[in-house]
């Protein structure tokens, strides 16, 4: 069983943990276990009080999940699956964190496909984003990559706004990201039904649909090579992927080759490296507007033992 996996984002002090210990509730409210993930930037963790201890809780601190530590992370999502028992794992970023990289960081050939990546949850604090001109131009740019990518948007802090403010505040949202469910309240008071079904009817709807979680917001595929691929094969299929593609990363079993070969895609760039042990032939795909039957199906025909 493939464990669901949401990311909590949104810039410092929008209100993501006081959003974590009512979705932590929710889920054991629906006989789900949780986990946590809790990612600081400084050396001590100051909301890890917030999880109960019958939660298996992991901490990163001392760094941005997205980059310095990512392979930290990558080392304790290791760990809790093999030591503990959990249906549901939640991540709350740094504020710093950019969506697609803490994508990228939990998505590892290793262990991807022991988890079902549901989606994103953004908490805007309403006050910040009227205030949003006192930030730097890269503050800026990452508050709005995190309301872009996310498929639920948590607008809070609307006790501190005019009704008129509070209009213009889901407009703009809206403008950045017309896919999410935008949410305007206070104290991170949402519908946890909401953010539980991320994702949930993706099966039952075509593409031209829009649905929560399944229309131009952040995705994952996973797909397992069960045979040897064939190199050409391989980089024909890698050209002609859409550039709504933005990472890709897995170990490729190509022919002629001892080990999995690594393979990396960031942005149009793509890495070959070979490999030295034989990991799991996990492949991972991370962009927008993806197709996923038809990327695995694609695949299939140069997996060539399927």
């Amino acid at each position: 069983m493939k464990k669901d996996v949401y990311i909590l984002s949104g810039f410092l002090g929008s209100g993501k943990t006081t959003l974590l210990k009512e979705l932590l509730q929710s889920l054991k409210d629906h006989n789900k276990k949780p986990a946590v993930l809790m990612n600081e930037l400084g050396s001590v963790s100051i909301d890890s009080d917030a999880v109960d201890d019958d939660t298996a809780l992991r901490e990163l601190l001392d760094g941005c999940i997205c980059c310095t530590i990512s392979e930290k992370l990558e080392s304790q999502l290791q760990e809790l699956l093999m030591n503990e028992e959990f249906d549901v794992l939640v991540i709350e970023t740094t504020g710093a964190a950019h969506p697609v990289e803490v994508v990228d960081s939990i998505l590892s050939p290793l262990f991807a496909d022991r988890f079902d990546f549901r989606g994103i949850v953004t908490v805007v604090d309403g006050l910040q984003w009227r205030n949003r001109g006192d930030f730097s131009p890269a503050v800026l740019h990452l508050m709005r990559e995190q309301i872009r990518h996310a498929q639920y948007i948590v607008a809070n802090k609307m006790d501190l706004l005019s009704e008129m403010e509070q209009g213009t505040f889901s407009y703009e949202l809206q403008q950045i990201n017309p896919s999410a469910k935008v949410y305007l309240t206070n104290y991170s008071q949402v519908s946890m039904e909401d953010i539980l079904s991320l994702k949930a009817h993706k099966r039952s709807v075509s593409h031209n649909q829009a649905s929560i979680g399944d229309h131009l917001t952040l995705q994952a595929v996973v797909y397992t090579f069960k045979g040897k691929v064939n190199g050409e094969a391989f980089e024909d299929w890698v050209k002609n992927q859409p550039d709504t593609i933005y990472r890709m990363k897995g170990y490729v079993p190509l022919q002629g080759r001892r080990y999995p070969t690594l393979f990396q895609y960031s942005y149009g760039m793509p890495l070959f490296m070979p490999g030295e042990m034989n990991y799991p032939t996990n492949f991972v795909i991370i962009g927008e507007k993806l197709h996923k039957e038809e990327i695995k199906q694609s695949l299939q025909k140069i997996d060539l033992m399927m």
